[in-house]
């Protein structure tokens, strides 16, 4: 190689190791940020028109290929650089040992500081941009040098049937709920609010209509045994939409009946109960367990918007709407007006007063707690089970790192609770 180089003045020779030091940051750049590259991102660049973003893309869906024309051409660079600049300077400096470590130990710095780390961070900072641009030059090489690509694979292949790896039966893996719920947290393009959607929609995969419901004890249901001005003063002061209805048995509902459609009545003055049995909907019952995301499907099928969940025994155990369901995604609604006034959050003294059946999960969403969801749903189930008693009152005792003070009991049921707000909520 002296014979050639004697011919060359120095600085061309300075600059053929420069060139080649660009070209290899260059492949370099390449990889990186074609591996970095937002595939979403391409592909809405890509059906906008944009030409850089097309090719990018067709360079990845060939990936074996786009990787050969890389590292072909970066080993082949690396390797030529310490050979060009060793020749270099023994032809400067002398046929010495010590020059020719002194040397290769220069062009190992050269080739990390500035072909590998400063392109590869570069490329990963402003992937896209950098994808698109390169993609211009390594797609025809990778049609120049598909001749010896194909000769290094059939090496290749070969090498892989000797270690019996067979790389058309591996599957790419794909995303799972964790990871994607990662993505989303992490992600900055999607406003906090809809992220917060979206990660609530994968909780529906999780819990029950039993978490849910508006447990049997909070539901306002309307008697027809009782007189007829009674059940005609009780539709006139109603907040709700539509009520289930028993007869005489408070365990057996007989229909659900639509508030709006009862109170175009009321202007008979011959009203009598069977009036309001004639405009009953069938119920519509929900096993207790029912998964959430499945229940709304079931909504959804059976054009219904309100169900009766019931246990094994077909005993009712609460109420759920479809509107229990979307709240879960998008947060609680405020136009009823009896829940406007557990909006209210922790009063100036850290204290919440509670009602005994509020469920655990409204509390925890409310109030930023932690209260365990695997076991009682409402906030009197969990104390219950935890004193194995019914307690009286002023009774105080620490769950979950949560001081709760009972104040009110009635009928064997926490009526009331005082939480006291943890340190740090």
């Amino acid at each position: 190689m002296d014979s050639w180089l004697d011919h060359w003045p120095w600085w061309v020779q300075v600059a053929l190791v420069i060139l080649l030091l660009v070209i290899s940051a260059f492949f370099s750049i390449t990889e990186t940020s074609m591996m970095a590259s937002n595939r979403h991102r391409l592909r809405h660049l890509a059906n906008r028109g944009n030409k850089g973003a097309k090719n990018t893309q067709d360079l990845l869906s060939r990936t074996e290929e786009l990787l050969s024309v890389i590292l072909i051409g970066n080993n082949v660079v690396n390797t030529i650089v310490p050979v060009l600049l060793g020749a270099i300077a023994l032809h400067a400096f002398g046929n010495n040992a010590t020059v020719l470590s002194i040397s290769t130990g220069v062009s190992a710095v050269l080739i990390i500081i500035f072909c590998e780390i400063t392109p590869k961070v570069i490329g990963a900072t402003f992937p896209e941009r950098i994808a698109m641009w390169v993609s211009w030059i390594i797609k025809p090489l990778t049609v120049l040098l598909k001749p010896i690509m194909w000769l290094i694979n059939v090496f290749v292949s070969a090498l892989l049937k000797l270690l019996r790896i067979n790389t058309k039966d591996t599957k790419h893996s794909q995303m799972t709920r964790d990871e994607l719920r990662s993505v989303l947290l992490e992600s900055h393009f999607i406003p906090h609010k809809h992220r917060n959607i979206l990660l609530n929609f994968f909780n529906l995969e999780e819990i029950q209509v039993d978490d849910v419901m508006t447990p049997r004890a909070r539901v306002e249901v309307l008697d027809l045994s009782r007189p007829i001005d009674e059940v005609i003063h009780q539709l006139e002061t109603c907040y709700h939409n539509k009520l289930p209805v028993f007869d005489e048995d408070s365990d057996k509902i007989i229909g659900i009946l639509a508030v709006r459609k009862a109170l175009s009545l009321l202007g008979d003055e011959e009203l009598t109960h069977e009036h309001f049995r004639e405009i009953l909907s069938p119920s519509y019952f929900i096993p207790s367990g029912t998964p959430v995301l499945q229940q709304l499907q079931y909504f959804q099928e059976n054009q219904e918007r309100i169900g009766l969940v019931v246990d094994e025994y077909g005993v009712v155990q609460g109420i759920v709407t479809i509107e229990d369901i979307l709240e879960e995604l998008i947060g609680e609604f405020t136009t009823s007006l009896p829940d406007l006034a557990t909006k209210t959050k922790w009063l100036p003294d850290n204290t919440y007063i509670a009602d005994g059946t509020a469920t655990l999960r409204d509390l925890n969403r409310l109030l930023s707690l932690d209260l365990p969801l695997d076991g009682p749903k409402t906030l009197n189930g969990l104390l219950l089970e935890y004193l194995e008693d019914i307690p009286d009152n002023d009774v105080s005792v620490r769950l979950e790192g949560v001081v709760m003070e009972i104040t009110q009991v009635d009928d064997q049921i926490i009526k009331t609770v005082k939480i006291y707000r943890p340190n740090g909520s």
